[in-house]
């Protein structure tokens, strides 16, 4: 997931001062009475300290930079991360992404295929709406449909693309077969897919009166400013400790860590790295790592000079000092990459040896290739947290190998788009996901999102051979032969992973910390209390 710059003027989100103003009239006096959470073991979660039990009441307020006046409730149009906090406290998907990004059942209570992989019989839960209705495999189908209508946008609709949404049925009101384009063994990451939310089988005012079958309820929304939810006490999760939850609009980081600095929050979303080293000793906030949040990387494409000789990236994977940039670009707050994606997710290649910077190697490998005084343009922008940063370090680490950076700093508003196709080299980061759907999307000849235009035919034939793996063992071993391959020549020099920050107040409890952005337990609220 890419963020919206926090202070794009097209997205007039609540400065400092108006902020404030909604932050402490909405919530009201009195608001923050003592609360209370377990985890699914039924107890308290890993930030608890051993603060004694949860206990159940009052009202969390949590910041977040959001989409300005334009902000919908439809979960299915879910792209920023306050868009996706709101929707999952209203609505379930049948899977979601444990701390590993492997998918774990919700909605479904088990998943299982045919011989061939290409039919997969959906258990559902016993699970309600806010209305009181059943959730049902036509509310499934009927959300899945409405996902991938040819005539709208929505966010996972490239995710339910191997669904064949026609030859799909519901066997009974609580079982759906999904009949598939192609064998797929990683199915169930389809049903954990990034806003492939279940909503009811009926036209609904989403904005005005949202019915899901998550842990709260709606209240009231003002697009840009506030969205206030209550508890959903026959939630099939077991009901929030929370009495309510109220999501305020804060664009810039200033504004969030003032406010629970102030005491008119208890949960400022997104961080940086020097306001969280500046807190993290004192008592007045938690802060709490995301650890494998983020990965961060340059991306070198592949299909052109000088990157289109394998020589030519070993020289740069080999150039990179990893700590260095860790160091200097996330301020420390992050881990060393190995030119993968995924540490510490599901099917992580992690026996792979650490590449370390090597100048004289590197050197060898440019005259090898013809690119002695090598020349490169280095595409960044301030459009991530510490893309200016790392691009300036590296042009430094390269000079020690001879090769001249150009650091060009495009537009915040256009990067994303700028860089997929355009250049030879740029600054890249992405959120968490799985590493097949990482595969599956940045790195087949097909892919929509190949930034390093990686495209090999035999790569594309190993992808499938996993996808029609069912042992996973097996599975698992044909994915770490293609990431020996990306590691050894591939276009992403992942040198590193940051964390996520968050900062809440000191009587928050039950905030998970081994929970990478975008996965089940990040902004959990169901499973937070206040102590």
């Amino acid at each position: 997931m890419n963020d919206v710059p926090v202070n794009d003027p097209r997205l007039p989100g609540i400065r400092r001062r108006g902020f404030l103003a909604v932050a402490t009239g909405a919530a009201g006096a009195g608001a923050l009475a003592l609360t209370g959470c377990t985890g699914d073991s039924g107890e308290p979660g890993a930030s608890d300290e051993g603060d004694g039990k949860p206990r159940r009441g009052g009202r969390l307020r949590a910041a977040f930079a959001g989409g300005g006046a334009g902000e919908t409730l439809d979960p299915h149009l879910s792209n920023l991360f306050a868009d996706v906090a709101r929707a999952k406290a209203l609505f379930d998907k049948l899977a979601d992404y444990g701390p590993d990004l492997s998918a774990r059942p919700r909605l479904a209570t088990s998943w299982e295929p045919d011989a061939g992989l290409t039919r997969w019989k959906v258990t559902l839960r016993e699970a309600m709406f806010h209305d009181g209705r059943p959730v049902t495999a036509e509310d499934v189908l009927h959300s899945y449909r409405r996902i991938t209508d040819p005539d709208k946008a929505f966010r996972a609709k490239a995710s339910l693309e191997p669904l064949d949404l026609a030859a799909s049925r519901a066997l009974d009101a609580r079982t759906v077969e999904f009949v598939l384009k192609r064998p797929t063994a990683e199915f169930p990451n389809v049903l954990a897919a990034f806003g492939a939310y279940i909503v009811p089988a009926q036209v609904q005012d989403f904005d005005k009166h949202p019915v899901g079958s998550g842990p709260f309820r709606f209240v009231s929304f003002a697009p840009g400013r506030s969205a206030v939810f209550k508890r959903n006490d026959d939630y099939w999760d077991g009901a929030p400790y929370l009495d309510e939850l109220e999501f305020v609009v804060a664009n810039e980081e200033s504004a969030r860590i003032n406010a629970l600095l102030g005491g008119q929050i208890e949960y400022a979303h997104e961080l940086n790295p020097t306001t969280a080293r500046a807190h993290e000793d004192r008592d007045q906030v938690r802060i709490v790592r995301l650890r494998n949040s983020a990965m961060q990387s340059f991306v070198m494409k592949t299909d052109r000079p000088p990157f289109d000789d394998k020589r030519v990236r070993e020289a740069f994977f080999l150039i990179a000092d990893r700590k260095e940039l860790v160091d200097g670009a996330l301020s420390g707050a992050g881990e060393i990459g190995n030119d993968l994606f995924g540490k510490g997710y599901e099917y992580y290649a992690a026996g792979l040896p650490q590449r370390e910077q090597d100048i004289d190697r590197a050197k060898a490998l440019l005259k090898e290739a013809g690119a002695e005084g090598l020349e490169v343009t280095l595409d960044t922008s301030p459009v991530a947290a510490g893309f200016t940063e790392a691009a300036t370090i590296f042009r430094d680490q390269a000079a020690k190998a001879g090769v001249t950076v150009k650091v060009r700093t495009g537009s915040k508003d256009s990067y994303w788009k700028d860089i997929l196709d355009s250049g030879t080299l740029c600054s890249y980061r992405s959120g968490a996901m799985p590493i097949e759907a990482h595969i599956s999307q940045r790195l087949l000849t097909d892919s929509t999102t190949n930034a390093t235009k990686w495209q090999h035919k035999d790569f594309d034939a190993l992808y499938q051979q996993a996808q029609s793996t069912r042992d996973k063992e097996e599975r698992a071993a044909v994915y770490e032969r293609m990431q020996r391959r990306l590691h050894a020549e591939g276009g992403f020099l992942v040198w590193g992973f940051a964390d996520w920050i968050i900062g809440t107040a000191r009587n928050v409890r039950g905030v998970e910390t081994k929970a990478p952005a975008n996965s089940l337990d990040w902004a959990r609220f169901d499973k937070v209390w206040l102590a």
